[in-house]
């Protein structure tokens, strides 16, 4: 069973379905105001592409950030599935900061708040991994979240996220064999 340990920017996710009910509205009334043909299938069209726009949406609006499942913490950060790392090579979560990568703006104007995981330097194996740059980057052992895209991420989301680290750190290296490497 998957955890979800930070949620994705539900705000945001809201704020783009508007448009997608807008042009569903706008199908809705052509195909009931409508008469010709052409005008019908423009109503269906548009009812079509809302509902696809709205699913993903809606896909999204349920998809984490990061999340917990079977010894592993998985990171979103990408589409398709998730990048998986073993529990015992995420080290912390702590606040940093970087560029918000917000559509239409500048890259150096506009910044915003990041959760960053360090991961063990004894794994340089996960020290790169290929992600969206608009939802964070990975490098150097570093996962850094963009906080753009994710639930508001203050102290107590930090101290929330270590402290369920070290949980489930603690159950993870307890149902291992032992002398079993991680």
């Amino acid at each position: 069973m998957i955890e979800t340990w930070l949620r994705s920017n539900r705000r945001v996710i809201l704020l783009g379905s508007l448009p997608v009910l807008v042009t569903a509205l706008l199908g809705w009334w052509l195909h009931t105001v409508g008469s010709s043909p052409g005008v019908k299938i423009l109503a269906v069209c548009l009812l079509l592409f809302s509902l696809g726009l709205g699913i993903l949406l809606g896909m999204q609006l349920l998809r984490p950030r990061v999340a917990y499942g079977e010894g592993q913490v998985l990171f979103y950060l990408r589409a398709g599935r998730p990048i998986a790392v073993p529990i015992e090579v995420i080290e912390a979560f702590f606040l940093g900061q970087g560029p918000a990568y917000l559509p239409g703006m500048p890259e150096d104007k506009q910044e915003t708040i990041n959760l960053v995981a360090r991961l063990s330097q004894k794994e340089p194996q996960w020290s790169h991994q290929d992600v969206k740059p608009a939802l964070g980057r990975w490098c150097e052992g570093y996962v850094s979240i963009r906080g753009t895209w994710c639930e508001p991420l203050t102290n107590e989301v930090v101290r929330r996220l270590n402290r369920r680290l070290a949980e489930v750190s603690r159950e993870w290296a307890s149902t291992r064999p032992a002398g079993a490497s991680p």
